[in-house]
């Protein structure tokens, strides 16, 4: 059974992202900050739920959340800062959305919350020295497999899993050739052998090896 709360504050915040591993697509990440009175059996983490338990969560937790945030880091972000900077800032992003601010966040894996604080570069947001300054002072811990023992953390990971999804499916509606709708951006063998026959588009994640081997693209 999943955990309430990790640090007995009670505006504690989890945080999680998903598609860190695709070929295409952004990477997402929410945070969530569920009320103490919060229950929910159902509530797993997002890879242990099917699709439609993870869009039958969806509308519970954000109406009965304290207050939750969902943020895309996109393609040209991550080839430019790397995945897990970008991981990293899309969780730092949503952190700065919530309101009331969070007293404690806990996050999924293994990297503290404020890693890598401010990164310049010349996609997506820019901190501010405030904004810097506000998750620096925010105590946090991160906890491996953490959307597996913690309900805030699992909701974020049910947030990040569904707005994610969304987000493949419409642009699948632009590029129904990789079959986004179905595999959302993942590297199947179905998506990659649609990249060695039609090649990239404005959403690949050209960082990543897109292809098993060497493979020249016409850009």
């Amino acid at each position: 059974m999943l955990q309430s709360n990790f640090s007995n504050l009670p505006l504690e915040s989890g945080t999680d992202e998903a598609g860190r591993g695709c070929l295409a697509g952004p990477v997402t990440a929410a945070a969530v900050i569920l009320p103490s009175t919060f229950e929910n059996m159902i509530l797993n983490d997002s890879k242990q739920l099917s699709e439609k338990m993870r869009e039958k969560l969806r509308p519970i937790i954000e109406e009965e959340s304290v207050s939750f945030a969902v943020t895309h880091l996109y393609p040209n972000e991550i080839d430019e800062i790397n995945i897990l900077n970008a991981s990293m800032k899309g969780m730092q992003e949503c952190v700065l959305k919530l309101n009331p601010t969070p007293e404690f966040i806990i996050v999924d894996g293994n990297r503290m919350i404020n890693a890598k604080l401010g990164l310049k570069n010349s996609h997506g947001k820019q901190f501010s020295e405030t904004e810097i300054k506000l998750l620096k002072s925010i105590p946090n811990q991160s906890i491996i497999k953490g959307d597996a023992k913690f309900m805030s953390i699992a909701a974020a990971s049910v947030l990040a899993k569904t707005y994610r999804d969304e987000y493949m499916n419409a642009i699948h509606e632009e590029f129904p050739m990789y079959n986004w709708k179905k595999n959302k951006g993942y590297p199947t063998k179905e998506h990659r052998e649609a990249i060695r026959k039609y090649g990239v588009t404005k959403y690949h994640r050209m960082s990543f090896r897109l292809l098993p081997e060497q493979y020249k693209f016409d850009l």
